[in-house]
């Protein structure tokens, strides 16, 4: 197989796989976000009713400057950040993305194992994931191994980080869930639709996590494969 063909075979399925899902997880919260939810609570009302009723007053919620979609919470600061749809919106889809948020927030209050590695790991990720291709693309033009198999220890260590993200997603789904429905902030109708919303979320992490572990397959098979 040439390097081409071997381009296309590793990198490409993944590429095509991340922009379904995230077609499925635009469409799933625009259906979900036209459902209204029966308690009349906006994202932002239900964040901090969840918040509240843990313990965690003193955890502010606030709107995301980005655009929809860039909801999360900030361990560094303690807050949630919801995006305008979700904060004003009271609709079953906006109920699900804020008890989602939220559930990072628990975790950080419950020193959830996972969230606590992910955290850990942040500092060497953010300067990682600058470094990795300069250093690829210097090694490859030097011929400098070297530089090459350290840019892959370091795409290695976003790699992790972007896998130890998957169990942290899941759970604070799973929280989410619980607590929407101990609290009573979604009908029995409306609970199937906020588990679309939160699956749909989570299989963006594992699209993106797929397409991380074959990039990385194949630097390594391209650059260390045949370095003897």
């Amino acid at each position: 197989m040439n390097g081409f063909a071997l381009y296309l075979a590793f990198l490409i399925p993944p590429l095509i796989l991340g922009f379904v899902v995230q077609g499925w997880l635009r469409k799933t919260v625009a259906q979900q976000m036209q459902v209204a939810v029966f308690t009349g609570l906006t994202g932002g009302q239900v964040a901090r009713q969840i918040l509240d009723q843990n313990g965690l007053a003193d955890v502010p919620v606030e709107r995301a400057q980005g655009g929809p979609l860039s909801d999360h919470y900030d361990p560094r600061k303690r807050s949630v950040h919801l995006s305008a749809p979700v904060y004003d919106g009271a609709a079953v889809a906006s109920t699900a993305i804020a008890a989602h948020e939220v559930g990072h927030a628990l975790q950080h209050a419950k020193e959830y194992g996972f969230f606590r590695v992910r955290s850990a790991m942040w500092p060497a990720v953010s300067i990682a994931s600058q470094a990795w291709l300069f250093l690829l693309l210097i090694g490859a033009f030097m011929g400098a191994l070297g530089l090459v198999q350290a840019a892959i220890v370091l795409f290695a260590v976003v790699v992790l980080f972007q896998l130890v993200t998957l169990p942290v997603e899941f759970d604070a789904s799973r929280r989410a869930l619980v607590q929407i429905r101990e609290l009573g902030l979604v009908g029995e109708g409306e609970r199937q639709g906020a588990k679309k919303v939160l699956t749909a979320a989570a299989m963006t992490y594992v699209a993106a996590a797929l397409a991380a572990l074959t990039q990385l397959a194949y630097y390594a098979l391209i650059f260390l494969g045949n370095r003897n």
